[in-house]
């Protein structure tokens, strides 16, 4: 019997490594949610111009995870505390299984992927033994992914818990490094900028950890409890409350020198629960139930409103080049342009979606609440 699982456990090892991207320029991932360390949901990989259904892969349980992508092979995590991973084939080639329930999305960084677990462990497991490596106890769960960052010159990852804590811990063994209080649940992931990290809690406050000091260096207290995560790009972040205000950051020298209120709490907004994504120019956010709205960065101006076929939930956009990728809770997937909020392509999944999408060179991934995997690419000629 053992033999058998040892064999099992090869031919996945075996499968997971044939998705190699030839060009070896990285696009075949997508190793953390929202893309890249800043959160900011902007890829300069462009989608394809008519997307068909590659493949599609059932998996057996619910999942409010968003899929990562990592040498071609799409990981994820579901309720039942299984973490799989699909080739760009749509062929299971890891499957692992934590016994324990999960609901974050995982990040991979030097072939092994970090996940947060409910029952208040950060673990850390081999791609290429299919083992834990290590595992540290926090307090409270955690629903957020990690981050990765440099801390002390040792590459660290970086997470919330619903202890209150903030914690960075050595990314190889696992040991904390630092750890800083909050004041209330940390629910979102922490964003990247420069040698800072930058996240919002429950208590309603966004603060700017230094890296290598693990000191506060600024904080701001918004209108409501913050429940996603910030989006940067230079040295602007965007991050929204459950109100529905939406704030701009200016930050230098880890601080926020400036802020303002891009978006206004009103009855259309409603409440904010996902991520907002910045292009060069504009910002991306849904608002109210059904809107997915284009803002400039510059004076805030409206650039275009589209109403999309059914309610937005937890789903964040992403921008790709000149075009935006949005799901919604209803199922549908759209592909709009970035300039005018034009419909280019539509989907309808037939299942809920409450993840973001993964887009990699040719391909995007998308993963329903059902655990369906579902990759969209390049039409056969």
């Amino acid at each position: 019997m053992k033999q058998l699982v040892s064999l099992f456990i090869i031919s996945l090892l075996v499968a997971c490594s044939s998705g190699t991207d030839s060009s070896g320029s990285g696009s075949m991932d997508w190793k953390l949610f929202r893309g890249d360390p800043a959160l900011s949901g902007h890829t300069e990989t462009s989608l394809p111009s008519k997307p068909v259904l590659k493949w599609s892969y059932k998996g057996d349980a619910r999942t409010v995870s968003s899929p990562i992508v990592d040498n071609g092979t799409t990981y994820w995590s579901d309720k039942r505390g299984r973490i799989k991973g699909v080739d760009i084939n749509g062929q299971l080639c890891f499957d692992y299984d934590l016994k324990t329930a999960v609901e974050a999305t995982p990040m991979i960084y030097d072939s092994t992927l970090y996940i947060g677990r409910i029952d208040g462990f950060m673990t850390a497991i081999s791609l290429a033994r299919q083992d834990m490596l290590w595992s540290y106890e926090t307090e409270g769960q955690i629903s957020a992914s990690p981050n990765l960052l440099k801390f002390a010159d040792r590459k660290a990852i970086v997470f919330g818990s619903y202890d209150n804590y903030l914690y960075c811990l050595d990314a190889k063994t696992g040991e904390i490094l630092n750890k800083f209080e909050s004041g209330y649940y940390l629910n979102g992931a922490a964003a990247l900028w420069k040698n800072h990290v930058i996240f919002g809690g429950c208590d309603a406050w966004v603060r700017i950890i230094d890296c290598k000091t693990g000191v506060q260096t600024d904080s701001l207290q918004l209108e409501a409890y913050v429940p996603a995560s910030p989006a940067i790009m230079g040295d602007y972040c965007y991050i929204g409350d459950y109100s529905g205000n939406i704030y701009k950051l200016m930050l230098e020298n880890g601080k926020i020198i400036r802020h303002k209120k891009m978006i206004s709490e009103d009855s259309e907004n409603a409440s904010f629960v996902s991520v907002p994504a910045i292009s060069s120019d504009a910002f991306y956010f849904f608002s109210g139930e059904r809107y997915l709205h284009a803002k400039s960065r510059i004076n805030g101006k409206l650039n275009w409103k589209y109403m999309l076929k059914g309610n937005v939930g937890e789903s964040s956009p992403v921008v790709c080049k000149d075009k935006i990728l949005v799901c919604t809770k209803t199922g549908i997937v759209s592909i709009l342009n970035a300039d005018n909020g034009e419909l280019l392509w539509e989907y309808d999944t037939g299942e809920q979606i409450v993840g973001s999408p993964a887009v990699i060179k040719d391909h995007f991934m998308i993963l329903t609440a059902k655990g369906t995997l579902l990759c969209f690419g390049k039409e056969n000629k």
